[in-house]
């Protein structure tokens, strides 16, 4: 563990950020647009956000005697807080080593695979979740609903990676209805390495913009750099507030998105990495790509999640050529299984990226 020193504080108790981090040989990095800024040394980094009591540390928030405040163009912050922050971490990791006897190395490696989280090990148990359900219908198409056409792909997505030998489990396998938040316990409960929510996109408009706009979008859960991007997780999210669940919200706000965002480092990267091999599957199908493919927005499905985690639009139901082929048996086959091929290279590539850690 790194140890943190900073210069004298103000009578406000306050510091300017940058310059205790260059006193002191700290890396600090600003973030303009979401005003949050970062200090870092080695591989220890607290996140800070301007006029937010709170910090996050090793996906952890923790609570600060001053929010850091921005003054004639300097970022000011309590010392206090950033070395009671470190100073925690460094007694913790000094409880935690205690003199003993290095272990054999077959115990070495049974404790690291327990102890390996999702994103980090091999993937094996893969957790669907056909969207809406119930009294839910979700999106609707001239002929059909979006609740019918995902769980019919779901269940032959199932079928697909458990003859792959994936253990594959699906937070829904009839027509009822579940709350998001429920979902993604669920996934969490069954100790999931990859979350795939299956849905059919929609647009309310009249019949000739309809007509223009089709094909599939894969999104992940990060801040939504579009109105488009926006209103399609409002959407998806109103669901909650529909039917009145628990919390319900059908935007996070800046304060929910800084919260998760350390937590969110952890499964990324992973999600960007099954994202790309979806693109590949998907290329050449009969439903094409909608835009660039690739979109992220705050999904309360995803939100809690400990794994990685995307959000699939298999098509638009509002589109007349994409809903006839997901209504069809052979378009819902062929949507299963270029899901299925995305899945089977994310293992793969896991399992290569592991190799080359040695584990």
């Amino acid at each position: 563990m790194v140890c943190w020193t900073f210069a004298l504080a103000d009578t406000s108790g306050r510091v300017d950020a940058e310059t205790a981090a260059k006193d002191h040989g700290l890396s600090f990095h600003w973030f303009p647009v979401q005003k949050t800024f970062i200090l870092e040394k080695a591989k220890d980094t607290v996140r800070f956000a301007i006029d937010m009591p709170f910090a996050t540390y090793k996906g952890k928030s923790i609570e600060l005697s001053k929010a850091p405040v921005m003054e004639n163009g300097h970022i000011l912050i309590v010392a206090a807080d950033i070395a009671k922050i470190l100073g925690k971490q460094q007694a913790k990791a000094e409880a935690k080593a205690p003199e003993t006897k290095a272990p054999e190395k077959n115990v070495q490696n049974v404790a690291k695979s327990k102890n390996e989280t999702a994103g980090t090990r091999e993937v094996r148990t893969i957790v669907i979740d056909p969207g809406h359900g119930g009294k839910d219908p979700g999106a609707q198409g001239k002929k059909a609903n979006e609740k019918d056409i995902v769980l019919a792909v779901a269940k032959l997505l199932r079928d697909e990676l458990e003859k792959e030998g994936f253990n594959v489990k699906l937070t829904r396998e009839k027509d009822v209805f579940i709350e998001l938040g429920e979902r993604a316990n669920l996934a969490n409960k069954w100790d999931g390495d990859l979350f795939v929510s299956l849905h059919c996109n929609a647009i309310d408009a009249n019949a000739e913009r309809k007509k223009i706009i089709h094909g599939y979008h894969f999104y992940v859960l990060r801040a939504p750099e579009s109105e488009e991007d926006k209103a399609i997780a409002r959407r998806e999210n109103k669901v909650a507030t529909l039917y009145g669940e628990k919390n319900a919200k059908e935007e996070l706000s800046p304060l929910e998105w800084f919260k998760l965002e350390a937590r969110l480092e952890k499964y990324k990267q992973n999600s960007y990495m099954f994202t790309e091999e979806l693109l590949k599957s998907f290329d050449g199908g009969k439903i094409v790509k909608q835009a660039n493919g690739v979109g992220g927005a705050g999904f309360m499905v995803l939100v809690g999640a400990m794994m990685p985690a995307v959000l699939i639009e298999l098509g638009f139901i509002s589109n007349l050529e994409d809903e006839a082929y997901m209504m069809t048996a052979k378009g819902q086959q062929d949507l299963a299984e270029r899901v299925a091929k995305a899945v089977t290279n994310y293992k793969a590539a896991v399992h290569s990226y592991r190799e080359t850690l040695g584990r």
